[in-house]
């Protein structure tokens, strides 16, 4: 059985917009005629905050059901397609082994909760830097804490569930949700 590499959370990288950029147009120019917009996610979206070096995209297809559309052509970009029963509203892209490939494409309908959820907790990172602290420090912990051990490495991704509710939580408090929404960005 293979074991999973170490989680490494490394310092916030001023390249991974652009790398997301180069990657969003290859997706695009592979897909871009299934999907509604497409958005870069997760730490390294958020500027000085220390993530895994994994870029995650997000892409929002009309209705979830358009994705099977998408295997074929996002597998001739190497990414391989993941569906997870648990999570009937989603899937993923991975362009590598769970937790180490370069980029995770989520893929989900577009105005989903799923998809609301993931911009409002960036967008409200983004506006609160101490809470991006915070969350960098709290991620160093956690891997340092679940990254190593098989049985543990989805502790890794459990443990940051409470805070990332309380994120949320705040965002909607304060009237966030209004600004998260994204326009249609459908490619020509």
């Amino acid at each position: 059985m293979n074991m999973p590499e170490p989680i490494k959370i490394v310092p916030y990288n001023k390249d991974w917009p652009q790398l997301y950029e180069k990657e969003k147009t290859r997706i695009l120019d592979a897909v871009g005629q299934k999907l509604v917009a497409i958005e870069h996610i997760g730490s390294t979206a958020v500027s000085g905050l220390c993530s895994k070096p994994i870029i995650d995209l997000l892409a929002a297809v009309e209705d979830i059901s358009d994705f099977k559309e998408c295997i074929e052509p996002l597998g001739s970009l190497g990414y391989e397609y993941h569906y997870w029963p648990e999570f009937p509203d989603r899937c993923v892209f991975l362009d590598g082994p769970i937790g180490e490939g370069p980029h995770h494409l989520h893929m989900t309908q577009f105005e989903s909760e799923f998809w609301q959820d993931k911009l409002l907790f960036r967008d409200f990172l983004r506006r609160h830097p101490d809470l991006s602290q915070e969350y960098g420090q709290l991620k160093q912990v956690w891997a340092n804490e679940f990254g190593v051990d098989r049985d543990k490495y989805e502790a890794y991704t459990q443990a940051k569930t409470p805070f990332i509710e309380r994120v949320l939580a705040r965002a909607r408090m304060e009237g966030l949700t209004n600004g998260c929404m994204r326009r249609r960005t459908r490619r020509a």
